[in-house]
């Protein structure tokens, strides 16, 4: 029973840094209708920047991690005017070509400033805490908590944000019909360059509380992108309830497959269960739902 629960509290940090990136993604999907590949990238940005700040400067771990929200958020409201801004008009494919284009620059970057080698981020939060005592002895560190606790708090705050506020509610309506909300006095440029924001900041959030027991490397982004669209095509195209769901649907299936199975196959356990579910709903497990 407490090998159960640690495979339990290991599936919800890795649904919780899942679900995470792909709520970014899920926002910038539902206005720009055109998978973000560059979101990958956003997210390994996110943690180089922490782990700079850190290691080089001394910041406090928390500083650290607002300091990569903010600068990862300015990185990808450049991209949106740079590079998705002019291609409004242009077909969808070239989205994507310009997006896989910044995933790669922003990759080659990295390896030019930091090298291709692999780093560990520090933590002020290494310990181990006791949350179950005899017959089960369970315990688990305090990062692996904090992600958790951090992650839904992230996801409880968003959707409040999307359903309680007019902003949030601008957003919405740019997702489900841009023409309609252009006709009713919404400012797109606008509304577009707050997703950006926000779904640059929800990688580099991700990114830091993940890389302490993780490893930061030029191309850590590529698996989790990955799997993060896994997650919103299982979801629903363009559903947050979806992408939080999804997330902890492949965050469970990797910790309990990787236990009861093997570790050396539970990266294509998300992609069988993508298959299964979508051979039963092809539309996704909540299709139609922004929020």
């Amino acid at each position: 029973m407490a090998m159960f629960f640690q495979q339990f509290l290991s599936g919800l940090t890795l649904g919780g840094v899942y679900s995470l990136v792909a709520l970014g993604l899920t926002l910038v999907y539902g206005i720009l209708h055109v998978p973000n590949f560059a979101h990958g990238a956003f997210y390994m940005a996110g943690a180089y920047v922490s782990y700079v700040l850190m290691t080089s400067y001394g910041v406090n771990y928390w500083l650290a991690m607002l300091a990569a929200a903010g600068a990862v958020a300015c990185l990808s409201m450049l991209a949106d005017r740079l590079v998705f801004h002019p291609l409004r008009n242009a077909p969808e494919v070239h989205d994507m070509i310009a997006a896989i284009g910044i995933l790669l620059f922003l990759e080659a970057g990295a390896q030019a400033l930091w090298g291709a080698d692999f780093h560990r981020m520090p933590t002020p939060y290494g310990q181990m805490v006791v949350l179950l005592v005899e017959p089960f002895g369970l315990t688990a560190p305090m990062q692996r908590l904090l992600i958790i606790v951090a992650a839904f708090g992230l996801m409880v705050l968003l959707h409040l944000f999307l359903t309680r506020t007019v902003t949030g509610s601008t957003i919405i309506a740019m997702a489900q019909n841009r023409e309609g909300a252009a006709l009713v006095g919404i400012d797109a440029t606008r509304v577009t360059l707050l997703v950006f924001a926000i779904s640059g900041a929800l990688a580099a959030v991700a990114a830091t509380l993940y890389a302490p027991i993780n490893l930061v490397y030029p191309s850590m982004g590529n698996l989790v992108i990955t799997k993060a669209f896994v997650i919103i095509i299982l979801g629903g195209m363009g559903s947050i309830p979806g992408a939080i769901v999804g997330g902890l649907i492949i965050g469970m299936a990797e910790s309990f497959g990787g236990f009861y199975v093997s570790t050396d196959y539970k990266d294509i356990i998300a992609f069988l269960l993508l298959v299964l579910i979508l051979s039963v709903r092809p539309q996704g497990l909540f299709a139609g739902r922004m929020a």
